[in-house]
């Protein structure tokens, strides 16, 4: 009986002919954009309304530039500090109200609801120009013992003042601290919910598993609660003060003179010219708004350490190594 020797040659498939998929609106929605960019640079660089030199080289006498001239520069100045101390009393105060808003004590938490539920509601534009005009309430603000002139009437002494220190209304609530206060006060508002949404992604048993630890409840909130949530609260943080910039120009309504806006619309009522001076108002808000994205960026990315897809396949591998004893195999522990 002779030895037979079957061999099965499988047959080499054939080459696939892959077709891209075509996407003809893909190229109609950009040469519709393209023609659109083409119109927009043809009016920037063509119509001469825009009068280009007087928003960057003179308006006239030797002057420089409507946005490079002194008062629009002490205006600059005034904007960015007003946002700084916006933003500072927003944050700080916000802080304070969101753990308000979540602690156990109900009158704490309702106290925190109100402040949010009435700063919340009322237009920025409006509280600037209503805290512009409290100095009509009072005629004096000052730090000392309450209800001091009730008090002394009580015992028959109708001069009575156990203030420490005053200062009169109308200059102490007019003006840049009005509208310090009325944004900080709106955006401390924005702020507390914020931060509670931040502090309620954390998960709860590591706050519970450090007041096990004997952590008070400040520390758990400084060293466990907070550097965790941070990822959350940055970026709408970083919206919120960028939004800050732009209504920093609700004051000029207050009025606060040392403000961007408020000097640009000065100098068009003075040269009659309107356009030029709006869009020398939107070059600069739009580079302060600029470089504020640019450092929001980093920031996330500082806070956002530790997520993501790689930071996944490192727990991946961590988890491999402890199950396998503490060391990866050579072909796994090559990925980095």
């Amino acid at each position: 009986m002779s030895d037979q020797t079957t061999t099965s040659v499988r047959a080499r498939p054939e080459a696939i002919k892959a077709v891209p998929v075509r996407h003809p609106g893909r190229w109609v929605a950009i040469a519709g954009l393209a023609v659109l960019a083409a119109m927009f640079i043809h009016l920037l660089v063509t119509n001469d309304r825009f009068n280009w030199r007087f928003i960057f080289v003179s308006i006239g006498n030797g002057k420089r530039g409507v946005m490079f001239t002194g008062p629009v520069l002490e205006g600059l100045r005034g904007t960015i500090l007003l946002t700084v101390l916006a933003m500072l009393i927003g944050v700080g105060l916000g802080i304070v109200v969101a753990i308000m808003r979540l602690s156990p004590n109900p009158v704490l938490s309702w106290v925190a609801w109100l402040y949010t539920w009435v700063f919340r509601a009322v237009p920025r534009l409006v509280l600037a120009i209503l805290f512009g005009n409290l100095g009509i309430l009072w005629e004096r603000i000052g730090f000392g013992l309450p209800f001091d002139r009730q008090i002394g009437a009580l015992f028959g002494i109708h001069d009575l003042n156990a203030q420490f220190f005053s200062i009169k209304a109308t200059d102490l609530l007019s003006g840049f601290v009005a509208g310090v206060l009325a944004l900080g006060l709106s955006e401390a508002a924005y702020m507390a919910e914020i931060v509670r949404a931040g502090i309620q992604s954390v998960d709860p048993g590591q706050a519970e598993a450090a007041s096990a630890l004997g952590m008070s409840g400040g520390r758990v909130l400084r060293r466990i609660v907070l550097p965790q949530a941070m990822r959350v609260i940055v970026p709408p943080t970083g919206n919120e003060t960028i939004a800050m910039v732009k209504d920093t120009s609700l004051v000029a309504f207050v009025p606060v003179t040392y403000e961007l806006f408020f000097q640009l619309e000065a100098i068009s009522s003075r040269t009659f010219i309107v356009l030029p001076v709006l869009v020398a108002a939107c070059l600069w808000y739009l580079i302060l708004c600029s470089v504020l994205m640019v450092v929001q960026f980093f920031v996330e990315r500082h806070f956002g350490r530790g997520y993501g897809a790689a930071a996944r396949a490192k727990v991946r591998l961590r988890a491999i190594a402890a199950e396998q004893g503490g060391a990866l195999p050579p072909e796994e522990g090559a990925v980095k």
